[in-house]
């Protein structure tokens, strides 16, 4: 079964590059012209997607949580409620966003936190979907946006085995055209708590299921390693500066982070190579130099039997390599030898038969 997903026309598979998303989330602060430089540092950097957040923040949450007092260093209103709605952006910025993607040569989706938020980014036509880690046991959220047909990457942070199962069945029922998130909904998530092996164990339980690696850890070598055991889709958090006022810019890797973690990813694909030992012809100036090969140890005579003695075992390695050494010992030289001269098997007469 083919281990495949394609997003906006990208093929994502075993054999290509790791499919890199910047989560820019709500980064932007609810600035559109930020999001714009977003967008564009993210394509300098060489991600091929980028990716917003969508909320219907009245009916997501609760009267109390809305109505909840939300005044810290962080916030951007005196509510939760206040909060959220200063950050959202809505149908003009969202059409705008797309066809400054468009423009860039950058696919755009975003993350949809509920049935309305998802109804609005399948009438923006958005080519892809993303279900965040809450969702992993929102089944009629799963079924509602598989139904869509278009591919889709659910984070499982903070989920059991059975949790990841029960939704890739019900997903996987409706569309195939899913991508599992190995996650840890901790912010930022330490090394300890990665468990990239989980990627192993989601490959080998999804064979049909293209898995990635939502990474939380505010470095790039886990995300490397996640390539390595088998991640062909990598979600970072992408901020312009980690000082901005928001609680996910910390954890955020800045242009130049994310350009050495996109530039480590594609270096590891070409680095694993295959599994066949070859002699390359790169490797050809070194092991001359460093090689050995068979000399005269002193001034041979011609007709002089060649014993043990006779014979060193010197660099460079531009001569008979010390592999033959059974085959020249005891055997005539034709001619004289001084130190150092390459022994060869042109200078040496054939064995005699019972010599």
């Amino acid at each position: 079964m083919n281990r495949e997903l394609t997003i906006d026309g990208q093929r994502i598979a075993d054999d290509t590059d790791c499919y890199v998303i910047a989560e820019i989330g709500h980064n932007h602060q609810g600035d559109l012209d930020k999001a714009r430089q977003l967008f564009l540092r993210a394509k300098e950097c060489g991600v091929h997607a980028v990716k917003l957040q969508k909320r219907d923040n009245r009916s997501l949450y609760t009267a109390a949580m809305y109505a909840r007092p939300y005044e810290n260093e962080n916030s951007f209103g005196r509510t939760y409620g206040e909060h959220r709605e200063f950050l959202e952006f809505e149908r003009d910025e969202y059409v705008e966003l797309r066809r400054y993607a468009k423009e860039l040569g950058l696919t755009f989706f975003a993350t949809a936190f509920d049935a309305p938020s998802a109804d609005f980014l399948q009438d923006l036509d958005m080519p892809a979907f993303k279900l965040a880690s809450g969702d992993l046991r929102n089944v009629p959220l799963l079924r509602h946006v598989a139904a869509f047909q278009k591919p889709v990457i659910i984070s499982t942070g903070g989920a059991s085995l059975d949790d990841v199962q029960r939704a890739h069945d019900v997903f996987c029922a409706i569309n195939p055209q899913l991508c599992i998130l190995q996650c840890t909904a901790s912010y930022p998530t330490e090394p300890e708590e990665m468990n990239l092996r989980v990627i192993e164990t989601f490959r080998a339980r999804f064979p049909s299921a293209v898995i990635g690696l939502s990474d939380h850890h505010n470095g790039i070598a886990m995300s490397v390693v996640a390539y390595m055991v088998g991640a062909r889709v990598i979600e970072k958090h992408f901020t312009l500066n980690h000082t901005w006022k928001g609680t996910d810019h910390a954890l955020s890797l800045e242009p130049t982070g994310m350009q050495k973690m996109i530039r480590d990813l594609q270096r590891v694909r070409v680095a694993l190579g295959d599994d066949v030992k070859r002699v390359l012809p790169s490797e050809a100036g070194a092991i001359g130099k460093m090689g050995k090969k068979l000399v005269a140890s002193r001034r041979l005579p011609g007709g002089h039997r060649l014993t043990a003695a006779d014979v060193s075992i010197k660099s460079p390695g531009d001569g008979l390599a010390p592999t033959e050494l059974d085959q020249v010992l005891g055997r005539r030289t034709r001619g004289p030898l001084e130190p150092d001269d390459n022994i060869t098997l042109e200078l040496l007469d054939q064995p005699v038969q019972g010599e």
